[in-house]
C-alpha cells in the first residue's frame, strides 16, 4: 500500500471566474458538502476582488485561502499590483506563483516567481510556486530539462527553513484548460524527479514539501493521480468551479 508522507492540499484556482454573489454560494456549497471532513487540506483562490467576500462566507470554516498572485516589492508605483503584505492583512495564507497564465500572456520569468516567494514568505504566506512545460517543450523530450531549471532558478536563494514552507505545483502547460492530462505515470514520474531535486538542494527539509499535480484534474482522473507516490494533491482550475466536481477530487485524496 502507498502511505502518503505528506498531508494532501487540494487548491482550487478560480482564476478570472465567480461574481461575489456566485462566490458565496460555492463557499456555502463547499461548507455544506463538507470539504473540510475528507484528510486533506483544502485551500482556493479566489480573484482578487472577491478575497474579503470569500472570507466572509467562510466563517469558522478550517477552508484556507489564497491569492492568485503578488507582487515581490514591498510597496511602489506598481499600478494594478498587490504586494505580498496586502495579500496577508487581506487573510490569505497562501499564494499562487509563477502559473504558466503568468509566464505565458504576462512574461513572467522564472526569477521573478523566486522574488514572489521570498516575499511571501517574509509575510509568512505560503507560496505555491508553479513549474512545467510546453507542448513543444515536452514533444523534444525537455520536460525534465525545463522544469528543473525553472525549479532551481526559483529557488536559488531559498534556505533549508524556507522551502519548508513552501509548495511547488507541477503544471503541464500543454494540459491545462485543454482537457487534456498527463498519464498518472508520466505525472508521478515528473513528480519523482521534482523530489529528487529537492533533496539534492535541501536534504534536511525537503521531505516536507507537497509537490501538487496541475494540468485538467477533474473527478474522473483525480483517483489515480492522488493515488501516485510522489503526487501530494492537486491545483486545480474549471473543476474547482462546481463545488460538486471540486468535493469529488478532494474525496480521491482518501
Amino acid at each position: 500500500m502507498n502511505v502518503k508522507l505528506r498531508k494532501p492540499l487540494i487548491a482550487g484556482n478560480w482564476k478570472m471566474y465567480k461574481t461575489a454573489r456566485e462566490a458565496a454560494e460555492l463557499v456555502a456549497a463547499l461548507i455544506e458538502r463538507g470539504a473540510e471532513k475528507h484528510g486533506a487540506e483544502v485551500v482556493i483562490a479566489p480573484p482578487f476582488t472577491l478575497i474579503a467576500p470569500v472570507l466572509a462566507a467562510m466563517g469558522g470554516s478550517r477552508i484556507g485561502l489564497a491569492a492568485q498572485n503578488c507582487h515581490f516589492e514591498k510597496q511602489g508605483a506598481f499600478t494594478g499590483e498587490v504586494s505580498a503584505e496586502q495579500v496577508r492583512e487581506a487573510g490569505c495564507t497562501y499564494c499562487i506563483v509563477g502559473h504558466s497564465e503568468r509566464r505565458q500572456l504576462f512574461g513572467e520569468t522564472s526569477e521573478i516567481v523566486g522574488k514572489k516567494a521570498k516575499a511571501l514568505l517574509s509575510e509568512a504566506v505560503h507560496p505555491i510556486v508553479c513549474v512545467g512545460e510546453t507542448l513543444a517543450e515536452r514533444e523534444s523530450g525537455s520536460t525534465l530539462k525545463v522544469v528543473i531549471a525553472q525549479l532551481d532558478a526559483a529557488l536559488v536563494s531559498f534556505g533549508a527553513s524556507d522551502i519548508a514552507k513552501v509548495v511547488v505545483a507541477y503544471e503541464p502547460v500543454w494540459a491545462i484548460g485543454t482537457g487534456r492530462t498527463a498519464s498518472p505515470k508520466d505525472a508521478q514520474d515528473v513528480h519523482a524527479v521534482i523530489r529528487a531535486r529537492l533533496l539534492q538542494m535541501f536534504p534536511t527539509t525537503a521531505d516536507t514539501v507537497r509537490v501538487l499535480y496541475g494540468g485538467s484534474v477533474k473527478p474522473d482522473n483525480a483517483k489515480a493521480l492522488l493515488a501516485e507516490r510522489d503526487i501530494d494533491g492537486a491545483l486545480v482550475g474549471g473543476a474547482s468551479l462546481d463545488a460538486g466536481s471540486f468535493i469529488s477530487i478532494i474525496e480521491a485524496t482518501g
